[in-house]
C-alpha cells in the first residue's frame, strides 16, 4: 500500500504519453462522449485492449477506489442511455475490435478531468509499423552512409565566410547544421530489414511517422454495423467519436519539463524574440510533416525575396520625393493668362490652380516616369526569380527529406473517401434498392441466375463506395448551385462597390454646400479616407462570409477525396476573395473618371448625382491611398488580430464550457492533466488553406499595383516577419498536432502564384499606360513640344468649353463670384474647342495618345514576359549539385544491391560446397578411389559456360 501510494502512476506513463505500463508509447488518441450519472464520476475505468498469445481480445478493468461504489459492469451497471448513444457505443466496440484485429493495441481511459469524455489510446507495435511502412513505401535511412559533395575553390571560401557571418542568426538546432554525411534511404521492406539500422527500434520510426501509420490504419479500418463501411472520417462526422489526433511530444514551457522537439521548436522558432533567425525547417518537417514544412519553407523564401524588392521600392519612393519639385509640368497660360477657370468648380483662379497641379501632379508624376517603369520591370523579374528560386529550394528540400522518388500517385490509393461522399453513396444505394423492391412487387420472380448470384456473393465484401459511384447527373444540382451562387456573390461585390461610389458622390455633394471653409477645402481627402475605410470593413467581413460560402459550395459538390475537396475549395475561395479584395482597387485604377462625360453633357446616376471624377492630377494618388489603407488594414486586422484573438477566444469558451460541465472535485483538481486531455482543449487543425490564402492575396498587392504603391513590398516584409512567428506559435501552442502528410510541392498554390505573376505584368502595363500621365507626356514631348521640353504640357491636356453651351439647370449658380465674367472654362480631356466645326468631339490628339498607350501595353507586356521567361530558362529547376547527389544515390543503391547479391551467391556457394563435402565419402586406405590423387581413371572433364554446366 505504501509503495503504491509513493509512486505516481501518471508519472510512470509520463502523464499520458505512454500506456499505463510505461513502455508502450501512445501514437494516436480517439475521443468520445459518454453519459453516466454523477455518482459514477469517481469510478476509475481503465480498460486495456491487447492481443494475447492466442490472438483473442482481452479486456482488463481496474477496481474502483475503496468506498466509492461497486465495480463497473459492462452490461447492467451502465446508466440508461437512449437509442443513439447505444448505437454509437456498439459502433465504437465494433470499430475498436477491428482495430485490434489490425494489430493495434488500445487502452481506454474514462476517469478524466473532463466530465463525460473518454479517451482511447492507440499504440502500434513493431510488426504493425513494419507492415504499414512497407505498404506506404516509406523511405527510411539505411546503414550505408556517403559523403555529400562539397563545393571547392572560391565557392567553398565564400560559403565558409557566409556561414561565419550568418552564424548568429542560425537556430541552435542539430537538424539545421550543415552536414557532410548522409544516410542512403530506401523504401522500407521487411525482407530487407538487414539493410536498415535497427539497433534502436523505439526511435527508428519517429512520432510523426508512427502517427501517420496509425492514421492510415484508422482510415482503412471499417465499421459495418450501419449497413455500409465507415472509416474514421465517417465515424467522426456522425459523432461516434468526438475527435482523433496524435499527441504533442510534451509541454513546451514550465518547470521540470523534459526536453522534446516541441519545446525546442518553441524556443528556436515560435518566439517573437528569434524573429531575426532562420527557421529550423528540417525540425519543422520532422515534427509536423512535409506539407507543413513546405509551407513554412515557402513563406521563408518569399519573405527573403521581399528584401531586395523593398530596397528598390524605398529607393524609388525616396527618389520621387527628392525630385518632386523638379518635375512640375508648368503651362504657358499661368501667370500670363490670369483668368483661367476650371469648368468643374468655377472657384479657382490661376494661382490656386497652379498650386493644385504643383501639389498633386508632381507627386505621382515623379513616381510614374522612368523610375516607376524600372520598378515594375524589377518587380516582375523579382516575381520570376522568386518562382525559380523556390523551385530550386523545393528540390533541395526533396533531396534532404528523401522525397526525390516520391509521387502523388503512390498515396492516391490510400486516399480514402470522405464521410459525406460515403453518406451520399449510401443514400443513392438505398434509393436504388427501394426502386428495385417496388419493381419486384409488380414483376413476377424470374428463374434464379447462378451467375448473378456469384457476382453478388463476390461483391458482398467490397466497399459500397467501390460498387456505387456518384456521376455528373448526381452532382448537376450542386454544380448549378455553385455557378449561380458564385455569380451572385460577384454581383454582390460589384453592388457594394457601386454603393460606396454613391456614398462618395452624395457625401461630396453634401460637403460642398457646407458653410465651413475648412470642410469645403478638404472634401476630397475626407470623402476618399472614409470611403476607403468603408471598403476595408466590407472586405474583411465579406472575406469571412465568402470563406464559409466557398466551403459550403464545395461540400454540396460531395468530392470523393480530401485532395479533391481541398483543390475545389481553394479555387472557389480564391476566386471570391480575389474579386472581393481587388474590385475597389480596379475601379479606382481603370474606371473612375472614365465615364464622367464633359461640361454640358455630364453623366448622372439616378438623374441627380454626377459621376465622380479623378483629382486634377489623375487617380494615381487616390489609388495609392486606397492600396495602402486596404493592404495595411487587412494585414493588421485580419491577418494578425484575428489570428491571435479568435483562437484564444475559442480556447477560453471551450475551457469555460468544460469547467461548467465538470462538477468540482478536490481529487480532480489535485490530479495533473494527462497529455491527451491538454491536447483535447487545443484548437483542431483546419488545414493550410487560410494561411496560403492570406499570403497569396498579399502577393497580389505587392505585384499587381506596385506602380502606384512602391512601398508595398516593405510593408509586406514587415508583416511577414511577424506572420512567420505568429503562425509558428499557433502551430506549436494553440493547435492540436496535425497528422503528417507527405508532399513534394505546394500543389495548386504554385500555379496560382504563376498566374498572378503573369497578370501583374498586364495590370501594371495598363496602370502606367492609362492611369498615369507617362504616355501623354511622352507623346507631347516627341510630337507636340516645340522646344523639346515639358513646358505647355498642362495646356495641351486641357480642352476649352463655352459656358453658353451649358444645358438649362446645369450651369453654375453664381459665376460672378470670381470677380470677372467667365466665357471659356477649361477641363481635362482631348476634345475639339467650341470654335471648331466639330466642337466637343474627340480630337486627333486623343487617338494619338490612345494608340501610344496600346502600343506601350503590347511592347511592355511582351518585353517583360520575355525577360521573365528568359530568367526561367537561364536558371535550372534542379541545382547541379543536387542532380549529382541524386545520381550518386542511385549508383550507390545499385552497388549496395549488387554487393548484397554477390554476398548471397557466395554464401550459397559456400553452403553447397559444405553439403557436397558432407555427401562425399572420406578419403582413406579402405576407399582409395575417393582420394583425388588415386590411381583410378580420371573423371570426365566438364565445360562451364557462364556459370551453367
Amino acid at each position: 500500500l505504501l509503495s503504491s501510494l509513493s509512486v505516481d502512476p501518471d508519472a510512470e506513463c509520463k502523464y499520458g504519453l505512454y500506456f499505463r505500463d510505461g513502455r508502450r508509447k501512445v501514437d494516436y488518441i480517439l475521443v468520445y462522449h459518454h453519459k453516466r450519472s454523477s455518482g459514477s464520476r469517481t469510478l476509475v475505468r481503465r480498460v486495456q485492449h491487447s492481443d494475447t498469445t492466442s490472438g483473442a481480445r482481452s479486456i482488463k478493468q481496474d477496481h474502483p477506489l475503496p468506498g466509492k461504489g461497486a465495480p463497473l459492469d459492462t452490461g447492467s451497471a451502465e446508466p440508461p442511455m437512449d437509442y443513439h448513444e447505444d448505437d454509437k457505443r456498439f459502433r465504437r466496440e465494433e470499430y475498436e475490435g477491428n482495430l485490434l484485429e489490425a494489430g493495434l493495441e488500445l487502452e481506454r481511459d474514462e476517469d478524466t478531468k473532463i466530465h463525460g469524455v473518454g479517451f482511447v489510446k492507440i499504440h502500434a507495435p513493431w510488426n504493425v509499423l513494419c507492415r504499414e511502412a512497407e505498404f506506404l513505401k516509406l523511405k527510411m535511412p539505411t546503414k550505408k552512409m556517403y559523403h555529400i559533395n562539397e563545393t571547392r575553390g572560391l565557392l567553398k571560401k565564400i560559403n565558409s565566410v557566409l556561414q561565419k557571418i550568418t552564424d548568429p542568426i542560425q537556430p541552435k538546432v542539430a537538424e539545421h547544421r550543415p552536414q557532410t554525411m548522409k544516410r542512403l534511404s530506401y523504401p522500407f521492406s521487411r525482407e530487407k530489414q538487414h539493410l536498415f539500422d535497427l539497433s534502436d527500434k523505439d526511435s527508428f520510426f519517429d512520432s510523426k511517422t508512427r502517427s501517420t501509420i496509425v492514421y492510415e490504419i484508422l482510415k482503412r479500418t471499417t465499421c459495418t454495423k450501419a449497413k455500409y463501411s465507415m472509416g474514421i472520417t465517417s465515424l467522426l462526422a456522425n459523432g461516434v467519436y468526438a475527435a482523433a489526433y496524435p499527441l504533442h511530444d510534451g509541454d513546451y514551457e514550465g518547470e521540470n519539463v523534459e526536453f522534446n522537439d516541441r519545446k525546442l521548436l518553441y524556443e528556436e522558432w515560435a518566439c517573437y524574440g528569434v524573429f531575426y533567425k532562420y527557421q529550423p525547417i528540417d525540425l519543422v518537417r520532422k515534427y509536423f510533416g512535409e506539407k507543413i514544412g513546405l509551407y513554412f519553407a515557402w513563406l521563408g523564401v518569399y519573405t527573403q525575396m521581399l528584401i531586395p524588392a523593398s530596397i528598390v521600392g524605398i529607393i524609388v519612393f525616396l527618389y520621387g520625393c527628392a525630385t518632386v519639385d523638379e518635375n512640375i509640368p508648368r503651362g504657358p497660360f499661368c501667370p500670363p493668362q490670369p483668368h483661367v477657370t476650371a469648368c468643374a468648380s468655377w472657384a479657382s483662379r490661376c494661382p490656386q490652380r497652379r498650386l493644385q497641379w504643383a501639389e498633386i501632379v508632381p507627386l505621382h508624376s515623379s513616381l510614374g516616369d522612368n523610375s516607376k517603369t524600372l520598378l515594375i520591370v524589377l518587380i516582375t523579374i523579382f516575381s520570376a526569380t522568386f518562382m525559380e528560386h523556390w523551385k530550386r529550394k523545393q528540390m533541395r528540400l526533396n533531396y534532404r527529406w528523401d522525397l526525390t522518388g516520391f509521387e502523388e500517385e503512390e498515396v492516391s490509393g490510400f486516399d480514402h473517401p470522405r464521410a459525406e461522399y460515403e453518406a451520399r453513396v449510401l443514400e443513392k444505394s438505398l434509393k436504388k434498392e427501394y426502386k428495385n423492391k417496388e419493381k419486384r412487387r409488380h414483376i413476377p420472380e424470374e428463374s434464379t441466375n447462378k451467375w448473378k448470384q456469384r457476382v453478388k456473393t463476390a461483391m458482398a465484401g467490397v466497399k459500397l463506395t467501390d460498387k456505387v459511384k456518384l456521376t455528373w447527373r448526381d452532382r448537376f444540382p450542386a454544380y448549378l448551385t455553385n455557378l449561380v451562387s458564385i455569380i451572385f456573390m460577384i454581383a454582390v461585390t460589384f453592388a457594394i462597390v457601386l454603393g460606396v461610389i454613391i456614398y462618395r458622390i452624395s457625401m461630396a455633394a453634401a460637403l460642398a454646400v457646407n458653410s465651413s471653409p475648412s470642410v469645403r477645402s478638404n472634401i476630397r481627402v475626407t470623402v476618399t479616407a472614409t470611403a476607403v475605410i468603408i471598403n476595408l470593413v466590407v472586405i474583411i467581413l465579406l472575406d469571412e462570409v465568402y470563406g464559409c460560402i466557398a466551403r459550403w459550395l464545395t461540400k454540396i459538390e460531395v468530392p470523393k477525396t480530401e485532395k479533391s475537396f481541398e483543390e475545389r475549395l481553394i479555387f472557389k475561395a480564391f476566386l471570391l476573395k480575389f474579386v472581393n479584395s481587388y474590385t475597389p482597387i480596379f475601379y479606382v485604377a481603370f474606371f473612375k473618371g472614365r465615364f464622367v462625360g464633359r461640361p454640358g453633357d455630364y453623366v448622372y446616376i439616378f438623374r441627380s448625382f454626377r459621376m465622380e471624377e479623378c483629382a486634377p492630377g489623375g487617380c494615381l494618388m487616390e489609388l495609392c491611398i486606397q492600396l495602402s489603407i486596404i493592404m495595411l488594414g487587412k494585414q493588421l486586422i485580419q491577418n494578425n488580430l484575428f489570428e491571435i484573438g479568435i483562437p484564444k477566444m475559442k480556447k477560453l469558451i471551450r475551457y469555460l464550457k468544460l469547467k461548467r460541465q465538470s462538477p468540482p472535485d478536490h481529487e480532480e483538481c489535485v490530479k495533473r492533466k494527462q497529455r491527451y486531455e491538454v491536447d483535447y482543449n487545443l484548437e483542431p487543425f483546419a488545414g493550410l488553406t487560410p494561411e496560403y490564402m492570406e499570403m497569396i492575396i498579399q502577393f497580389g498587392f505587392v505585384t499587381l499595383f506596385v506602380a502606384s504603391f512602391p512601398l508595398a513590398p516593405l510593408f509586406a516584409l514587415l508583416n511577414n516577419i511577424i506572420e512567420i512567428r505568429l503562425d509558428a506559435k499557433k502551430f506549436v501552442t494553440e493547435l492540436r498536432r496535425p497528422v503528417a502528410v507527405r508532399a513534394k510541392d505546394i500543389g495548386i498554390w504554385y500555379n496560382i502564384l504563376r498566374g498572378i505573376g503573369k497578370l501583374a505584368v498586364i495590370i501594371n502595363a495598363f496602370v502606367i499606360s492609362f492611369t498615369s500621365d507617362f504616355i501623354p507626356r511622352l507623346v507631347y514631348l516627341y510630337m507636340y513640344s516645340k522646344n523639346g521640353t515639358m513646358h505647355g504640357f498642362v495646356n495641351h491636356t486641357l480642352s476649352s468649353f463655352n459656358v453658353s453651351d451649358f444645358q438649362n439647370g446645369t450651369a453654375p449658380n453664381d459665376p460672378l463670384d470670381l470677380g470677372y465674367e467667365v466665357q471659356i472654362c477649361r477641363y481635362k480631356d482631348y476634345r475639339e474647342p467650341p470654335w471648331s466645326e466639330n466642337k466637343y468631339d474627340i480630337s486627333k490628339d486623343f487617338w494619338a495618345v490612345l494608340a501610344a498607350r496600346l502600343a506601350f501595353v503590347i511592347v511592355f507586356q511582351n518585353l517583360v514576359m520575355f525577360m521573365s521567361d528568359f530568367v526561367d530558362w537561364v536558371i535550372p529547376d534542379i541545382p547541379k549539385d543536387i542532380s549529382q547527389q541524386i545520381h550518386k544515390e542511385k549508383v550507390l543503391m545499385v552497388e549496395l544491391f549488387m554487393r548484397e547479391e554477390q554476398d548471397k551467391q557466395q554464401l550459397l556457394e559456400t553452403w553447397m560446397e559444405k553439403e557436397r563435402q558432407k555427401d562425399e565419402p572420406p578419403c582413406n586406405h579402405h576407399n582409395p578411389k575417393a582420394c583425388p590423387d588415386s590411381l583410378s581413371s580420371p573423371a570426365p572433364s566438364h565445360t562451364y559456360h557462364g556459370g551453367v554446366l
